[in-house]
């Protein structure tokens, strides 16, 4: 298994919220969607998962450095299971 942290979220108009989660180096994510009112009725988000690595593809070149910007802030400041 491999940590992965939340870099971005966003929401579309179908009510979908897509969640991407970056490895530390940012060259690996693992994007998750799921309905908005399961954020509220679920738990909220966490800060990051373990995931297989089966389950991680590789992030686009452009966001490369961003993601890794953002996953290292996530990791030094949350556990895996903290809700964000």
């Amino acid at each position: 298994m491999t940590a992965v942290w939340l870099v971005d979220r966003q929401f579309d108009s179908k009510g979908l919220v897509r969640l991407t989660y970056a490895t530390e180096d940012g060259e690996r994510v693992h994007t998750k969607e799921l309905a908005e009112q399961r954020l509220v009725t679920g738990g909220g988000v966490t800060a990051g998962r373990d995931v297989d690595e089966s389950a991680l593809g590789e992030a686009p070149a452009e966001e490369v450095e961003r993601f890794a910007a953002e996953a290292s802030r996530m990791a030094a400041e949350h556990d895996l299971d903290d809700t964000v």
